[in-house]
């Protein structure tokens, strides 16, 4: 998965356990880039929080298991075998495993990106 343009950043600072947080809060937009932060790292699955300056998304892949996508801010394109999504703050798409698709900020957004791999 890559970036379509821009930088992609990760930011490795960990995740306090039991204590209360705002998600979007854990990761700043940074222009002209993806800005990630893995909160959740097993071999179960991922749960990671992106924000995703206008204009900048992940190109088109696939993954081998379904992916839950939470946007907490903006708008996002979510393109999903050919299908293009229009996804705000507070909705929520399932990527299907195997299925080519790809994500563009039509304006900035942040997203929680839940992957169970099972």
């Amino acid at each position: 998965m890559k970036n379509i343009k821009g930088n992609y950043f990760m930011q490795e600072k960990s995740v306090k356990k039991a204590k209360v947080m705002k998600i979007e809060s854990l990761v700043d937009y940074q222009e002209g880039a993806v800005v990630s932060r893995t909160l959740v790292d097993k071999k179960a699955g991922t749960i990671t929080v992106f924000a995703f300056d206008e204009g900048q998304g992940l190109s088109e892949h696939v993954a081998p298991y379904d992916a839950l996508v939470t946007l907490l801010d903006g708008e996002a394109e979510v393109v999903i075998s050919g299908k293009t999504l229009q996804v705000n703050a507070g909705e929520m798409v399932i990527l299907p495993a195997h299925a080519l698709h790809a994500l563009k900020a039509a304006k900035k957004f942040k997203m929680l990106l839940t992957m169970i791999r099972a």
